[in-house]
């Protein structure tokens, strides 16, 4: 069976300078799966790889959609497909770059297809909800009393989310979980890498004040101006950022606020990934330096060669 090569991690962890000597290393091509690097003008509030790293070494799925158009992870899946097999008949290993949890575990296990998000519509179930106090849980019991039987009548987000594809596609959520789709057919090695908390938390900070030096309110400016669909300026930074460029809160506060927020964002994701199955996880806690990281990740990589061969 033909191998994927998975490095993944939380925001800030030092994934794209290791990947980048990895995949010169065993002689393929990098496929991003995150979530924000699909589109366009995008580029330092989701930290995409610099043009002379993409130059060293060819990217997938970076820059392929406007921000003023929806992408699904249906959609993600269907557009990986061909470029694993074109890089399986050159006989190269695939290396799939992120930390979008959601892309991984379609690729890896299946997801249940469901409709993209409908801003509208959860506007509109927000609204309910704040009128009146778990409205949208008893909705929700009415019309698919199983996805409510496994959500907490507090889960707003998750909530609104299973009566979106209700109303959407007449079919209950639990119902099209039950129908997943198929994982794509291929043999994956997962490696993770993970820091000390205290030091990923400092490293994002720094990475945001980064950003702010780099000019991303006028990349923020810029995206707005293209009217973009509603996604793109829900990523984190680019939310905060647009609330200072509307004359809500000052920079400092929006530059606070990132911060927190990459935070958690992090932690969240550490949350999802010790959920998925087979990953070899790598400590690189005080080690800073991608030739570094990359010699921890060969090691990795030859104790599985070693036991399943490539």
């Amino acid at each position: 069976m033909n191998k994927v090569i998975i490095l993944l991690g939380p925001t800030g962890v030092g994934k794209t300078g290791a990947s980048i000597l990895l995949a010169k290393s065993l002689g393929t091509e990098i496929i991003s799966a995150d979530s924000m690097q699909l589109y366009k003008g995008m580029d330092i509030g989701t930290a995409k790889p610099s043009e002379k790293q993409r130059e060293e070494v060819s990217h997938h799925m970076i820059d392929i959609v406007e921000p003023s158009e929806p992408y699904s992870v249906g959609r993600y899946i269907e557009d990986v497909k061909p470029i694993f097999e074109s890089l399986h008949k050159k006989n190269k290993i695939p290396l799939v770059v992120g930390g979008t949890g959601l892309y991984i575990k379609a690729m890896t296990r299946g997801i249940f297809s469901g409709p993209s998000a409908d801003w509208k519509l959860r506007d509109e179930l927000n609204t309910l909800e704040q009128e009146q106090k778990g409205a949208l849980y008893n909705y929700l019991n009415e019309l698919d009393p199983d996805a409510a039987s496994r959500i907490m009548p507090a889960d707003t987000r998750r909530i609104i989310r299973a009566l979106e594809v209700c109303l959407r596609t007449k079919q209950g959520i639990s119902e099209l979980q039950r129908k997943r789709t198929k994982p794509l057919p291929y043999e994956y090695i997962k490696i993770g890498l993970t820091r000390d908390r205290k030091e990923l938390y400092r490293i994002i900070e720094g990475r945001v004040d980064e950003m702010i030096n780099s000019g991303f309110v006028d990349e923020v400016k810029r995206i707005i101006s293209m009217n973009p669909d509603k996604t793109p300026l829900q990523a984190i930074g680019y939310k905060e950022i647009a609330m200072h460029i509307s004359g809500n809160i000052p920079l400092e506060e929006a530059v606070i606020l990132i911060k927190r927020d990459t935070k958690r964002y992090a932690k969240r994701q550490f949350t999802w990934f010790k959920k998925e199955e087979d990953i070899h996880w790598i400590d690189i806690t005080g080690i800073y330096e991608s030739k570094d990281i990359l010699e921890r990740i060969n090691m990795v990589l030859k104790m599985w060669i070693k036991n399943n061969g490539i």
